[in-house]
């Protein structure tokens, strides 16, 4: 297979080079050039629709990053934006809050196992740093077990700089799947573990996303009950993804508070805090929790439509069948591709990681993702992708077939010694 020519994206480096001096980095976090491959990628987006996006110089992707998962059924829905124009007429920002704010919360308690409350935020480290907050005033104890990614607050995140050790120490991170590893960090961390916080779905960053192993789910929550500590699912990607009620709901494991965000809204800023009443309650005297920007009612306007289109039109459920057989496609073309490659994930969140056969997965990983993007197709090396609902068989098989183009590239450019 041939290789493809680089794409025209001049308009998209020049306002790279102009954001560089206008802000640290040009942009923050994980849409950095260096997160994808540096000059291949498009870095400024004009407008999206259906499950497209078309960047600054006109190309056109398929796109299966979704915004990082908020994009659950496509760019640019008319019912949803309809409602939020609707809702600009009354205004949506004000000292009180909003008729609206009772009816989402009713509607989140209604649907997921946990809920008996709800406490809406913006983002999904508000809602994570909102569980945190409530599962150390519940239990009087300092520190937090977590397994996954949780946002960017001083208490989870990834890269320490600016972060006191001392905040460090009150987290301690355990790997996805290992019971055992969980209780020996309960039992060095007896009676001072207000917490175990753990994505439901595992997603180690750059690694298989993981379905929870049989009885690993379970097995966590007895392990919280036995050392009181709360167990928070963080159910910002797989909430309103893999079921309407989340992965609790999928798997039948029942946590005392759940963070939901990303597809709640279909792209708007709005996630929150479920759980029982009971730990909830903290919130009312004993835990501080207040933004100005938190009972802006748009976001909840958008929520509210997205989740009626959820129900209505059965999303989820078609995303998984169409995301299963995405799934059983790209093992098998990934298989017949020869390439060391492994394919993971569940139905609506697939992913392909690099085997470490040799020293060169390095570059199959950039040669593929180099070679996808020529293809017009939207994914990134290091974060799994998303399937929703405006993604049309045309599209998923032109997403297939791209990827076996690329791993045809990857095949003949580094064959396995």
């Amino acid at each position: 297979m041939a290789d493809k020519p680089k794409l025209q994206l001049k308009k998209s480096l020049q306002m790279f080079e102009e954001a560089q001096k206008l802000s640290p980095g040009g942009l923050m976090g994980i849409r950095r050039p260096y997160n994808f491959v540096p000059g291949e990628y498009p870095i400024f987006i004009e407008r999206g629709y259906g499950g497209h996006i078309i960047d600054v110089d006109g190309n056109d992707y398929i796109d299966m990053l979704c915004g990082y998962g908020p994009i659950i059924i496509g760019y640019n829905e008319p019912e949803i934006n309809q409602a939020v124009i609707e809702q600009m007429d009354k205004g949506f920002c004000f000292s009180l809050v909003q008729p609206i704010q009772n009816e989402l919360e009713a509607r989140l308690i209604q649907l997921l196992p946990c809920a008996e409350m709800a406490i809406l935020v913006k983002t999904g480290s508000d809602a994570t740093g909102v569980a945190v907050r409530i599962a150390r005033g519940y239990t009087d104890k300092p520190k937090i077990l977590r397994c996954g990614y949780h946002g960017w607050h001083d208490w989870c995140v990834e890269v320490h700089g600016g972060v006191p050790e001392e905040v460090r120490r009150l987290t301690i991170e355990f790997p996805y799947g290992d019971l055992d590893a969980l209780e020996k960090a309960l039992e060095e961390n007896r009676g001072e573990v207000a917490a175990i916080i753990i994505t439901p779905v595992g997603h180690p960053l750059a690694m298989p996303v993981m379905a929870p192993p049989k009885g690993y789910l379970e097995g966590v929550r007895e392990l919280a009950d036995r050392y009181e500590a709360v167990l928070i699912f963080d159910e910002i990607r797989t909430g309103f993804r893999v079921a309407l009620g989340g992965a609790q709901e999928r798997y039948g494991v029942t946590p005392d508070l759940t963070t939901i965000g990303k597809a709640m809204a279909n792209g708007y800023a709005i996630s929150a805090c479920v759980g029982k009443a009971e730990i909830m309650k903290v919130a009312e005297k004993k835990v501080f929790i207040s933004s100005t920007f938190f009972p802006n009612s748009l976001e909840m306007v958008a929520a509210m439509k997205c989740i009626d289109i959820l129900e209505r039109d059965k999303v989820i459920d078609d995303i998984w069948v169409r995301g299963q057989r995405f799934l059983d496609r790209l093992n098998e073309i990934v298989k017949d591709s020869g390439v060391p490659a492994t394919v993971s994930g569940i139905p609506p969140m697939p992913f392909i990681t690099f085997d470490k056969v040799d020293n060169l997965y390095k570059e199959r990983r950039e040669c593929f993702y180099t070679q996808t993007i020529r293809r017009n197709l939207f994914i990134q090396p290091y974060h799994h992708w998303y399937i929703c609902y405006r993604h049309t068989a045309e599209d998923l098989e032109y997403a297939l077939n791209a990827i076996g183009e690329a791993l045809d590239v990857v095949r003949t450019r580094y064959p396995v010694k």
